[in-house]
């Protein structure tokens, strides 16, 4: 019975070994993709969209080594860190495509669960204002209304989303950020536009008057 034992031991214990070693190494793969979706999105916001384009490329790589890192163990798959991965993803790929016009990529594309796409897309609407701020930092209001469209439409989409939080990975917190964002967004463009407008007219009043 000992010698039994000791064999159902030992092959659970490589089981196990061999398990923690595949999340030993899928881990840092999925960090260091965050890393490049991260490093993606601030090359978005200093408008260099082909390196954004290549980061997010190595980003997908790394993914995808991560994933066939665990692909032995279902448990995985849908694991935080992995999902966090997609996530980030998402979000940097979206960003990009809102701010140059491209039309969405969707989930089966990115290669992402839907739930991680979801909170991606929430991630988004916030690098939206970001990005938007920034232009009107600038005086460019050119893509205002555009990007609080964008941003409507994403908040409109993920508010019609009802399932348990335990489904979604905590998608109504990603709607409740989303919805601030978009009213704060609103509300700072609508100033910005009634401020530029007021320029227009005192500079033309001005040169009425000369």
């Amino acid at each position: 019975m000992m010698e039994r034992l000791d064999e159902i031991a030992e092959k659970a214990r490589l089981a196990l070994q061999a398990k923690d070693e595949a999340r030993e190494k899928a881990l840092p793969l999925c960090r260091e993709a965050i890393r490049c979706c991260s490093t993606a999105i601030r090359a978005i916001h200093r408008q260099e969209m082909s390196a954004a384009k290549d980061l997010l490329a190595e980003a997908r790589k790394l993914i995808g080594k991560a994933e066939k890192a665990v692909k032995g163990y279902p448990e995985f798959s849908g694991a935080s860190f992995v999902r966090d991965a997609w996530k980030e993803y998402a979000e940097g790929n979206i960003t990009l495509a809102i701010v140059t016009g491209a039309p969405l990529p969707q989930p089966g594309k990115l290669g992402v669960e839907a739930s991680a796409y979801l909170n991606g897309m929430g991630e988004a609407a916030g690098e939206l204002r970001r990005y938007l701020l920034d232009s009107m930092r600038k005086g460019d209001l050119s893509q205002g209304e555009t990007l609080l469209a964008a941003m409507d439409e994403i908040y409109s989409v993920l508010v019609a989303i009802d399932f348990p939080d335990g489904i979604t990975g905590g998608l109504r917190h990603t709607t409740d950020m989303v919805r601030g964002v978009l009213e704060k967004s609103r509300s700072d463009l609508t100033l910005a536009i009634r401020q530029k407008d007021l320029e227009l007219r005192l500079d033309r009043m001005e040169k009425g008057i000369h």
